[in-house]
């Protein structure tokens, strides 16, 4: 049942608040390692409640990236608040629109100048959606699949990331992790290269090779860090492996370097997760030698200013003759397996014990096989997440 509140004269949903934090979250599950990135948590609080419970969105803005406070308050969320309701609300004029929303956010945004903008309209979006998605009764995923003309899937690919260095007892460590996810049902793997030597990298690959037991089933990551003579090292030392991905192997805009490791290295490599809009997008497909339906996409749909920049950008993908199955987002979240199920994308990250606690799915989600379903709960379902509704409560 939609209710609004008693001074809500017309049926029309209306925002009340916009709130945010800058929360801390590490690369470890023991956060005293280290590691430690912030990211923004808000909520979008409206005059309409469903089943008694007022009704209100949650988003964070993912990770890898910092809390983007200043840009939510003041630019965006502002934006929103400061809008003619019939700018926001959708064709029933009864729920905010996240895609009218999302055209408000950026309305009077110069082209260019993508920075972190991008991650702050992501946040906001993740809430919009969730909104939406909980006014329609629906998991998100089903409404995303029919915003945009698709059929969802129940069930998607999902493998583990983390497999950062550690402080000590690295190597132990490491396959202690690998053996843990694998134990939760996460038979692929991602781990870190490319801040230590060659050498100890080939250590760490071996040492999880030996856990996971399937060159396919491991991929690795280089967080951006080689230059142009380090990544031709560690793409000559790493392709004897044949490995799941090599991902994000130099400078995201440094597209010489990627499309000379491409013509040098056979196995697949992985690029797009610190890539943030459109237009770098179709840059990254004109210039950086990457090879459709063989190499993985990893843009994140948060850091893609939400959902409608990251549709447009698996548009352009398609255009330039790659599959929606090529696409694996970032982020490891609830959020990131609704727009995978939803899109009909290959598959999806999960952060199952790092990035707590936004990182990973609901409580009661099982992996079998590398493959998970999203909760059959309205919105996102951070609802299933018991560790998320406790951070919930303590912050607003």
């Amino acid at each position: 049942m939609i209710e609004f509140f008693a001074d809500s004269t017309i049926l029309e949903m209306r925002i009340v608040e916009i709130k945010e934090r800058a929360i801390n979250v590490s690369r470890y599950a023991d956060a005293s390692l280290g590691g430690q990135l912030s990211t923004s948590l808000v909520a979008i609080v409206t005059d309409a409640r469903v089943d008694g419970e007022v009704l209100t969105g949650y988003g964070f803005g993912s990770f890898g990236r910092f809390a983007q406070s200043g840009l939510i308050r003041e630019r965006f969320a502002a934006k929103l608040l400061a809008a003619p309701q019939h700018a926001l609300l959708g064709d029933d004029r009864q729920f905010i629109d996240p895609i009218k929303a999302w055209g408000v956010m950026m309305l009077g945004e110069k082209p260019g100048g993508h920075g972190e903008r991008c991650v702050a309209v992501g946040t906001l979006d993740m809430a919009l959606w969730d909104l939406a998605a909980k006014f329609k009764k629906q998991p998100l995923h089903r409404l995303v699949a029919k915003t945009f003309g698709r059929q969802p899937s129940e069930h998607t690919q999902a493998y583990a990331g983390g497999g950062y260095y550690f402080p000590t007892d690295d190597i132990p460590r490491l396959t202690e992790e690998i053996q843990h996810f694998h134990n939760l049902g996460l038979n692929t793997v991602k781990i870190k290269v490319g801040s230590a030597s060659t050498t100890t990298d080939t250590k760490r690959i071996e040492a999880a090779l030996d856990v996971v037991g399937s060159t396919n089933r491991l991929a690795i990551d280089a967080m951006n860090n080689y230059d142009h003579s380090q990544a031709i090292e560690a793409a000559h030392a790493f392709v004897p492996y044949g490995l799941r991905w090599f991902e994000d192997i130099c400078d995201p805009l440094d597209y010489e370097t990627h499309k000379t490791v491409a013509q040098q290295y056979a196995p697949p490599i992985s690029a797009g997760e610190a890539i943030f809009s459109l237009s770098d997008a179709r840059n990254l497909f004109r210039y950086a030698g990457l090879r459709p339906q063989h190499d993985t996409l990893t843009f994140d749909p948060v850091h893609c200013y939400g959902i409608p920049e990251f549709v447009r950008v698996i548009e352009a993908a398609e255009r330039s003759g790659w599959s929606r199955q090529d696409f694996f987002p970032h982020g490891g979240h609830l959020f990131g397996l609704h727009v995978a199920c939803g899109l009909g994308l290959g598959g999806c990250e999960c952060n199952p014990h790092n990035f707590q606690p936004l990182g990973g799915f609901g409580d009661g989600s099982v992996i079998r096989n590398g493959t998970v379903s999203p909760p059959d709960a309205p919105g996102i379902g951070f609802e299933t997440k018991s560790n998320f509704m406790d951070l919930i409560r303590q912050s607003f």
